[in-house]
């Protein structure tokens, strides 16, 4: 198998750019967490967060979902705070919802879960935060859409 490669800073800036409702997966209802505060930040920079954890029934405001199959509404970003080795299912359900992108947040890389999403049509983003690429790549805001 090939080295896995992101895509470009242009190309993630258009993922970016051109994505609205972003599925955070392991995101937490404690607002110390990591996932908490990344995912507040995007939300306050316009993206639709949509909480994907079985164990809380809102987190920012937003209905949670136990699983990203339970998700009503299409989704352009399945954003990742899961341990690598959990990522290959989170990847099969991201191609099974029809996402345009997987984004395994910094720290947390799976070639086979890339495969998988990659297989699936998906734009795979591995160990880098979406909060520092969106912050460098639209520091003027999210377009609106």
């Amino acid at each position: 198998m090939a080295q896995f490669e992101n895509p470009s800073r242009e190309q993630i800036k258009d993922i970016l750019k051109n994505s609205q409702t972003v599925a955070v997966v392991g995101l937490s209802d404690n607002p110390e967490r990591v996932s908490y505060l990344v995912s507040e930040a995007m939300q306050a920079k316009g993206y639709t967060i949509i909480p994907v954890n079985p164990n809380a029934d809102t987190i920012l405001g937003q209905k949670s979902y136990a699983s990203l199959g339970d998700i009503p509404v299409p989704v352009d970003i399945v954003n990742v705070f899961r341990r690598s080795e959990h990522t290959p299912p989170v990847a099969k359900d991201a191609v099974a919802i029809g996402a345009k992108t997987l984004w395994l947040q910094l720290g947390i890389a799976n070639d086979e879960a890339a495969a998988i999403a990659s297989e699936g049509g998906l734009q795979v983003i591995m160990d880098r935060c979406i909060k520092v690429e969106d912050s460098i790549l639209l520091p003027e805001g999210k377009p609106k859409t």
